[in-house]
């Protein structure tokens, strides 16, 4: 962690005077560093760093909160320091704005310009020619190898009938692309900051799939994001689907009934 301060500290051209790790999930190190003139900083590791600065900024150009970016290299990157502390259950109607104002950002394709990763795991991010052959290609069919055969038949089964599930256009909205509690930094009843993204363009719903694995949110939140299409809640479960099969590959087995019943709610 020292290693990571030190690289940190120099990248915004300061002097190390003291460090505190923090959390930083599973898939990456984190650590807070004050310098010896006073600022205060955020430094981080992962499979991408410039990758993830890439991410922020885009974020925070949509008009939705993000930290600023303040360095970065190959080895690690640097970030303005946000309020938190806050419980999420608190700023539902906030999130719900900060999300429907990161989705207001359109691409012209589907994906991102590069490919990036959950620690070990890569994530495919080439475009394609319509959303369902996105959503087939680099999010469900990319784990057939590494499921055992019956779940694969059933996943090739789903991917083979997207185009009867999912819209064949959507407009390609910025997706944060890991939206859960944990990467919603909260105070008081505001989002100060979505962290830790893996964005991409595609339908915003898949955002909504995620957020909702783990998550419940209040009604503040859904009037905040706006009106939502009909059938979105066969389609969450097939957003939800990618999510699941990333915990099954990353963490085991434990993951394996969640698969599998999203696999059976979705009639397959």
């Amino acid at each position: 962690m020292n290693a990571l301060a030190e690289i940190g500290a120099a990248l915004i051209g300061g002097v190390l005077h003291r460090t505190a790790t923090l959390s930083g999930g599973d898939l990456s190190q984190l650590v807070r560093i004050t310098l010896t003139d006073g600022r205060e900083a955020i430094v981080k590791n992962g499979p991408a760093p410039r990758t993830e600065a890439a991410m922020l900024k885009a974020i925070a150009a949509s008009g939705a909160p993000a930290p600023a970016v303040l360095g970065v290299s190959d080895e690690a990157l640097v970030l303005e320091p946000l309020p938190a502390g806050g419980a999420l259950h608190d700023a539902w109607a906030s999130l719900g704005s900060a999300l429907a104002t990161l989705h207001g950002a359109k691409g012209e394709r589907y994906g991102w310009a590069e490919d990036y990763a959950f620690g070990p795991l890569p994530i495919a991010n080439g475009g394609t020619s319509g959303w369902p052959s996105f959503w087939a290609e680099r999010r469900l069919l990319v784990h057939l190898a590494h499921l055992p055969p019956v779940l694969a038949r059933r996943l090739e089964v789903l991917a083979a009938d997207l185009p009867n599930r999912l819209p064949a256009r959507p407009k390609p909205a910025l997706l944060h692309g890991d939206l859960w509690g944990g990467n919603v930094l909260v105070t008081g009843s505001r989002v100060s900051g979505l962290i830790d993204p893996a964005c991409y363009y595609g339908h915003g719903e898949v955002d909504l799939g995620m957020l909702t694995l783990f998550d419940h949110p209040g009604a503040d939140f859904y009037r905040a994001y706006g009106p939502l299409e009909p059938g979105l809640e066969e389609r969450l479960v097939i957003y939800r689907l990618w999510p699941a099969l990333v915990h099954l590959r990353l963490f085991g087995g434990g993951y394996r009934p969640m698969v599998e019943r999203f696999l059976s709610d979705a009639g397959v």
